[in-house]
This record gives C-alpha cells, sequence and structure tokens, in this order.
C-alpha cells in the first residue's frame, strides 16, 4: 500500500527534476515502475525506498527513481504521418531556402531509447538522392542516462524491431546479433547524436533548430510547464522552423508562438511576428 506521505514526497520532487505531473490516480503506476528498484535495493516497500531517497547521499537511488518514472515507451515509425511529413514537405521547403552550406538541424527531445532519431535517419538515408543539396544533423536527448545508452547502441529486440519496423528496412538497416536481437548499421547510427538534457533546464544553447520532435511528452506536464516548453522551442527556431506533437497534444491554449499546419496533422509552424508581413501570407510562405 502507498502511503499518502510517500507518494506526496515522489510527485513533488518528479515534479521538480523532470516536469511529470502525476495525478492522483497514478498511484499504481508508482508502485509498478519502482519495484525493479525496491527489489535491486533489498528494500521492501516503497515506504522504505522513499526514507532511502530522505536520506544522506541518496542522489544516485534518486536518479534511478526519476529514470524509472520517466522512461517512456518509443517505437519505430510511430504515427507514419511525421516522417511522410518530414521527407515530403518539411525538409525540401527548408532546403529551397537554406544555402547548400547550412546544414539543416533536427531535434528530437525526449528520445527514449533511440527508436525515433533512427527512423528520421532510415528516412534520410532512403532519400538520400533528393535530399543530397542539404545535410541533416539530428539530435537526440534524453533525461534519462539509461535509455541514452541503449539508444548510441543502436540494439533492439526481436519484439522491439517488429514494432512499426517495415520489414524491408529491417533488413536493409539492421544486422541479426542473435536469437532475438537485432543492431542497426553503422551508417544509420553514425547519424544521430546522442545527449542527455532535461527539457526543465535551458536549452538555448542548442539554437538554431528547424525542426523539433517532441512528441508524447508535454501529456505528462501541467499546463504551465508546457506553456514554457513550447515558448522555448520557438525561443530557438527560425520563423520558418517546423514544431511536431504527438497524437493527443496541441498548442491551443498554451502558446500563441506556434500555429498548426493547415494539412499536416500535428505538425505546427511558427506563428508570424507582429509587425511583419501578413498572418495569412507568412503562413502560406512557411507551409
Amino acid at each position: 500500500m502507498l502511503r499518502e506521505e510517500d507518494f506526496a514526497y515522489l510527485r513533488r520532487l518528479l515534479k521538480e527534476r523532470s516536469g511529470l505531473a502525476l495525478t492522483t490516480d497514478k498511484a499504481y503506476l508508482v508502485t509498478t515502475r519502482l519495484r525493479p528498484i525496491i527489489e535491486d535495493h533489498g528494500l521492501k516497500d516503497v515506504a522504505q525506498l522513499v526514507s532511502r531517497m530522505r536520506g544522506f547521499g541518496a542522489s544516485e537511488i534518486i536518479e534511478q527513481v526519476v529514470e524509472a518514472m520517466t522512461t517512456n515507451e518509443s517505437l519505430f515509425f510511430r504515427d507514419s504521418k511525421p516522417f511522410e511529413a518530414l521527407i515530403s514537405m518539411m525538409l525540401p521547403r527548408l532546403a529551397a531556402v537554406r544555402g547548400a552550406n547550412r546544414p539543416i538541424k533536427v531535434w528530437c527531445a525526449a528520445a527514449s531509447t533511440g527508436q525515433e532519431p533512427y527512423s528520421i535517419a532510415i528516412m534520410l538515408e532512403e532519400n538520400a538522392a533528393r535530399l543530397s543539396k542539404n545535410g541533416v544533423e539530428i539530435l537526440a536527448t534524453d533525461l534519462s542516462q539509461a535509455a541514452l545508452t541503449r539508444a548510441r547502441m543502436g540494439e533492439y529486440t526481436a519484439f522491439e524491431v517488429g514494432r512499426g519496423m517495415p520489414p524491408h528496412y529491417l533488413d536493409r538497416y539492421f544486422q541479426k546479433t542473435g536469437r532475438n536481437h537485432y543492431i542497426i548499421a553503422p551508417k544509420i547510427r553514425s547519424r544521430v547524436t546522442f545527449q542527455c538534457r532535461n527539457l526543465l533546464e535551458p536549452f538555448g544553447q542548442l539554437g538554431p533548430v528547424d525542426i523539433v520532435f517532441c512528441r508524447n511528452v508535454l501529456i505528462y506536464f501541467d499546463r504551465p510547464t508546457k506553456a514554457d516548453v513550447l515558448n522555448r522551442i520557438a525561443s530557438i527556431m527560425p520563423q520558418d522552423g517546423y514544431l511536431v506533437l504527438g497524437g493527443p497534444e496541441t498548442t491551443l491554449g498554451l502558446t500563441d508562438a506556434f500555429v498548426r499546419h493547415p494539412e499536416w496533422r500535428n505538425v505546427y509552424l511558427r506563428a508570424p511576428v507582429v509587425g511583419s508581413a501578413s498572418s495569412l501570407a507568412s503562413v502560406r510562405i512557411c507551409a
């Protein structure tokens, strides 16, 4: 049984450290996610875990708890539409207004174990001829060091590659290393740079970033945190940049920095700057 005071402590800590806003009905999620940590440390229950977290020299176990609670499911080519929009619309239109020596930068925020950035890298490899004018840099970040370690290795189980990965891509870009494991090709792995970053912390030094994939992470934040993250993303994007959110996410009511793309679901444009050309004209140019 999860005591109310222990749940309250965990909710405060996770909000401060990661932005994760646990609602009161998520007690079951806490006990499920933290069970392996409790067992690894030879503890009895969440109450003993919280007691250890409150003690001296608890930074390591606190980090384990935050990582356990914030590591989310990731799939290859999750919702194919954003990847179609990237290749058919975003990259060609950005390349048309960039010099040949100006690489286009894509940032995958909350990249977890790497399926999303590697999906993008595969799409770039598949479309290399038509996108050859500009180089594309892929930066993938996550709060979890454990998730990033797995992502850098590029090794996945048969179950993981079987969820969303088209069979011809599996044959072309993965090597089977065991009965149930596959490792991604070096040429795909080398396209992605992984860094440990917290979305609650400043990331101005990342900019300018032309395309931001920030999918299925804002749903775990409260409204003020969502608005803050979105506004800081906007601050490092050029006026013709693109933001891609997850299916249940939106910028509506959170920030005026973005407007929804008129054709592509979950794709957002930077809102026109007040005092510039008319809003309608600006959207048409950027779209």
